[in-house]
């Protein structure tokens, strides 16, 4: 998941986290980014549905013309 990142690299990483936001504020910063990411999950999903359902469309009309 990480790459090429060792223990110590992530060690690095989550003590500038740390200092950078401070303890009090990771809860809220992670709590934001599962919400951004339900939010995008939920628009891909929606511009999904509407590609299939406009691609059903068409595979309808297709079929209306030859017959």
């Amino acid at each position: 998941m990480f790459g090429n990142l060792g223990a110590s690299e992530i060690l690095i990483i989550v003590l500038v986290v740390l200092l950078l936001f401070g303890a009090k504020k990771i809860p809220e910063l992670a709590q934001g980014i599962g919400k951004g990411m339900r939010e995008f999950k939920k628009a891909l999903r929606e511009v999904e549905d509407d590609i299939k359902s406009i691609d059903n469309i068409e595979d309808k009309d297709n079929k209306g013309d030859k017959s």
